[in-house]
């Protein structure tokens, strides 16, 4: 089997797994143990379950203690200059446990122009772990309180180690707290999303682990929405970058999403997304749009 049809392959799952949970008929309002319509939230940029760009202390789907359950997604982003694309697929244990496995493509776009490389790109794998330590997301007092883990291993490295990288390889480690509030907003549901971040990723690590200047920071990230509707969430977020690259100056990562959750087999988020600074290029703005589907 050649190369393009091993590709072909691992992009072919998440979208069968797609086809196949739209096609089987999805339960409404709540599951067993009372899991509410959108308290597994989306899928996030590297594969954990969280919003689009942070990862939140939920996990992916709506398995109870007693079930096993599976997550696929395909997310898309368009900026001025770049776009990346993004699929995978999460499997949760128990809701105890979150194992993801995702990639990551970079598409270089006018830098790739510039450099005489039209079309090209940097892929990036990254495996996730997210461990729910305690509490609930919804019904428990305190937040829900979770801490994972995501290795990331770039797969083109030629172009970051010319610009300042020092790795390939690299693992960030979190530790998140989730909470909604119900009718907290003007008797609307509120959910309220911290995560503290270890990582020494430019750009997701797109460009590589660490840099001239500096190596692993402490970074904040923060996500917050209103569900008007039980199948609705309009929020924002906002995450911290380390800026390791004397080469490119790295910004944080903000945006603005609308998610909606029809029932508990499939999701779609579309959002506004700032990324700042990219790879020397400026006001990186533009469209992010993420698909999902639970098993």
């Amino acid at each position: 089997m050649n190369r393009h049809s091993r590709r072909r392959r691992r992009r072919i799952l998440p979208i069968a797994l797609l086809a196949l949970a739209a096609a089987l008929p999805g339960p409404d309002g709540m599951a067993a143990d009372g899991r509410l319509l959108a308290s597994g939230g989306a899928t996030q940029l590297e594969g954990s379950a969280g919003g689009g760009i942070v990862p939140w202390a939920v996990l992916a789907g709506y398995a109870t203690r007693d079930e096993i359950g599976a997550t696929s997604y395909l997310t898309r982003v368009e900026v001025s200059d770049y776009a990346l694309d993004s699929w995978g697929a999460a499997l949760n244990i128990r809701n105890r446990l979150e194992l993801s496995l995702s990639r990551q493509r970079f598409h270089l776009g006018t830098l790739g122009d510039l450099l005489g490389m039209p079309g090209a790109s940097i892929r990036q794998n990254a495996l996730g772990i997210k461990l729910r330590v305690s509490g609930d997301v919804i019904y428990s007092t305190w937040p829900q309180i979770a801490v994972g883990a995501q290795l990331k291993k770039n797969l083109d490295f030629s172009i970051p180690s010319a610009a300042g990288a020092r790795r390939d390889s690299g693992t960030d480690l979190y530790v998140a707290a989730t909470k909604v509030f119900l009718g907290a907003a003007g008797g609307y549901h509120l959910l309220v999303n911290t995560t503290l971040r270890s990582s020494s990723a430019n750009q997701l690590g797109i460009l590589g682990f660490g840099g001239d200047r500096g190596g692993r920071r402490l970074l904040g990230e923060f996500s917050a929405a209103v569900l008007p509707d039980p199948t609705l969430a309009i929020g924002f977020e906002y995450r911290q970058k380390p800026d390791n690259l004397g080469f490119a100056r790295e910004d944080a990562f903000s945006d603005l999403f609308v998610a909606w959750f029809p029932n508990k087999r499939f999701s779609a988020v579309a959002a506004y997304a700032d990324l700042g600074s990219v790879a020397s290029f400026g006001n990186q703005r533009g469209w992010y749009l993420s698909v999902q589907a639970n098993l």
